[in-house]
């Protein structure tokens, strides 16, 4: 088992490949007595995960919550024996901001600026990063997003940091319900509330990508996940950061090694490539250069081990 991560107490998440030195977790006997791995999704996760990759310019990406970590853990094997290795390239913000929606209290608004910090998302760490930063979740009416960006936006204000630098690295990238593609279709960023900040940033910086609902809604709603939902009820918990045993998660634990080896595998890689090179940002070269790095990787290291 992985050692305790810096920063405040978050939910555990069991390490299912090497990154930033430390180990893989020994995972196999918790994910005995499960069902074995079902990816009957697989195929539109790899378009969707590359379209996501291309639309945010090949950025590092932060996955907001628990709804994409099946995303966070295909790319994590697809990363596998390339530069991007490790977890420095994917990070999760595991919180979830559900009731959240009107102002925080001090003591919330400082415990959330952990989380952000501990994710790469301080000020200071926007400003000087070299690689634009693209958050990602799962969205409907697009609220998480209003909310993380009215926080980042008063830290960045209250910081002194120079937003005309930080609102060059920032994006985010909403995976939407598959709907209408009429340009007089509504979608979540034009709304009333979302639109003000929308504009703080270069045009392009908020995108989305589409999946077919019934793709969106297990992903978002009916998967088994590895950690329960981290509301802001349990931010303060100091025994939250130890692995839970619950009923799903042999089944969760099951279809993210098989998720991370999907990710190493020849096909998965190919398709991402090939997806990669029919969005209009193949133009750019960070995606271009993503795209050779996915093509040559060396497979990376072996799956974790299943301890029995």
């Amino acid at each position: 088992m992985t050692a305790r991560h810096p920063g405040p107490p978050r939910p555990y998440r069991w390490a299912l490949a090497p990154a930033d030195g430390r180990p893989a977790d020994r995972i196999g006997a918790r994910a005995e007595g499960g069902e074995p791995a079902d990816l009957w999704y697989l195929s539109r996760l790899v378009e969707c995960a590359a379209r996501v990759l291309a639309r945010s310019h090949a950025a590092d990406l932060v996955f907001v919550g628990r709804s994409l970590d099946s995303m966070h853990d295909l790319l994590t094997g697809a990363y596998a024996g390339t530069p991007r290795e490790g977890g420095r390239s994917l990070r999760r913000l595991p919180i979830s901001l559900r009731g959240l929606y009107a102002e925080p209290s001090p003591r919330e608004r400082s415990r959330l600026r952990e989380h952000l910090d501990a994710a790469g998302l301080s000020p200071s760490a926007l400003a000087r990063r070299s690689r634009q930063v693209a958050l990602t979740d799962v969205v409907s009416s697009g609220t998480t997003f209003d909310v993380l960006h009215r926080e980042l936006a008063r830290w960045i204000g209250e910081s002194g940091e120079p937003w005309p630098v930080i609102r060059r690295k920032l994006r985010y990238v909403g995976v939407t319900v598959r709907g209408k593609t009429s340009p007089n279709h509504r979608r979540w960023q034009q709304s009333a509330g979302s639109a003000p900040w929308v504009r703080t940033l270069p045009a392009g910086h908020v995108v989305n990508v589409s999946l077919e609902f019934e793709v969106w809604g297990w992903l978002g709603n009916w998967q088994p996940k590895t950690a329960p939902s981290f509301a802001r009820d349990r931010w303060f918990d100091e025994e939250c950061d130890g692995p839970v045993r619950h009923p799903e998660l042999p089944d969760a634990l099951s279809d993210a090694l098989a998720l991370v080896e999907a990710g190493r595998s020849r096909a998965v890689r190919d398709e991402l490539v090939r997806v990669l090179g029919r969005e209009p940002a193949f133009a750019e070269r960070p995606v271009r250069e993503l795209a050779h790095a996915l093509r040559h990787g060396r497979g990376g290291r072996r799956p974790a081990r299943r301890s029995r």
